[in-house]
């Protein structure tokens, strides 16, 4: 392959608003849960209590909690993944790859658009994309739906190039070996009885009916990283969080459940991961520190147990950092390289 060709790499994400008003709220959410892959009922049907009834609700309570997180930069989302095609274009550029590989960003529901950030990288000259949802775990709502948004992409923007994309990396070593690294950096003592909570985003029950093998990738992650971490299960579990709706089952235990669980019957420091959030976002940022520690701390004092603020310690998600640059870079790379050298 010609040295001046090139491949581009597409790292996806869901979306966030583009200000934190209940408009943009609604903006967002409008296209979000309307998707085929997320919407609980038909089309025409959601469509109307949708518009009617959910939006105008939760425009003005997401955006509420969106202006508490919201940075002089802008979306916390946007922030990390821009900082994100920096580190993983100097990480291609220090590997020897020279200019061969252009690094973008997009979102499914908001801006940058896929198809937006897919024409750059045509008129970049890239010949060939890998696409990277930023979902370790794959889920029919998540990265089905960058999947469905490539497609529409190819065809709005004829894409004469070619395309794939990277279904997950829950099993990933860099990525397991992070994660670890980053509940020590968090004050974790592996010989203590720190405890962890390995908190994933719930899906609902009838996609694992239909074959959707997220339950069992979200396990597989979580057992990596506490072999990694040397401890053994009585110190760690899983739990479910950000169910969209109360009409459907969702997969469990719910997040909130374990954690009133552990602070009635008494565990030490709770640890409280998401390994399935690339970069912070409303669902960490907001829902750990607003409501997932103030219920943990709210049951424990009903239980008569004496809790202090260390109690209850968040790990940050891998977010803009060097390691998750070099975790991105070792998924894609071996993707940007065969094609390379065909």
């Amino acid at each position: 392959m010609p040295a001046h060709t090139r491949c581009g790499v597409l790292l996806v994400n869901t979306g966030t608003p583009a200000a934190p008003t209940p408009k943009e709220v609604r903006k967002y959410l409008g296209k979000f849960l309307i998707d085929k892959r997320i919407a609980p009922m038909n089309r025409a049907a959601w469509w109307l209590i949708l518009h009617l009834f959910i939006l105008p609700s939760r425009g003005r309570k997401s955006a509420a909690k969106y202006e508490a997180i919201w940075t002089d930069e802008g979306s916390p989302l946007n922030v990390g993944h821009e900082k994100l095609v920096s580190g993983l274009s100097a990480a291609f550029g220090e590997a020897g790859f020279g200019n061969t590989v252009e690094v973008r960003y997009a979102m499914s529901y908001s801006e940058p658009t896929i198809s937006a950030s897919m024409r750059e990288l045509k008129d970049c000259g890239c010949k060939h994309l890998i696409v990277l949802p930023l979902y370790p775990q794959s889920a029919y709502s998540t990265t089905g739906a960058v999947h469905d948004g490539v497609e529409r992409a190819v065809r709005k923007i004829k894409w004469d190039g070619t395309y794939e994309l990277i279904d997950n990396y829950h099993d990933n070593l860099t990525y397991i070996k992070a994660l670890a690294a980053s509940i020590k950096h968090a004050g974790f003592d592996p010989e203590s009885d720190d405890v962890i909570l390995f908190s994933f985003h719930s899906i609902p029950l009838v996609d694992i009916e239909a074959g959707d093998t997220y339950e069992l990738q979200t396990g597989a992650s979580s057992l990596q990283i506490a072999s990694e971490l040397g401890i053994d299960r009585k110190r760690w579990t899983i739990g479910y969080q950000c169910r969209f709706d109360k009409g459907r089952e969702w997969l469990s235990p719910y997040s909130k459940d374990v954690l009133a669980r552990w602070a009635e019957s008494g565990v030490g420091r709770v640890f409280f991961v998401c390994p399935g959030f690339a970069v912070d976002c409303l669902e960490t940022l907001h829902d750990v520190g607003d409501e997932f520690k103030p219920l943990y701390f709210e049951k424990a004092r009903a239980a008569g147990r004496p809790v202090s603020d260390d109690h209850f310690v968040y790990v940050p998600c891998l977010d803009r950092s060097k390691a998750h640059a070099k975790v991105l870079y070792e998924v894609t790379s071996p993707y940007v390289g065969a094609w390379l050298d065909d």
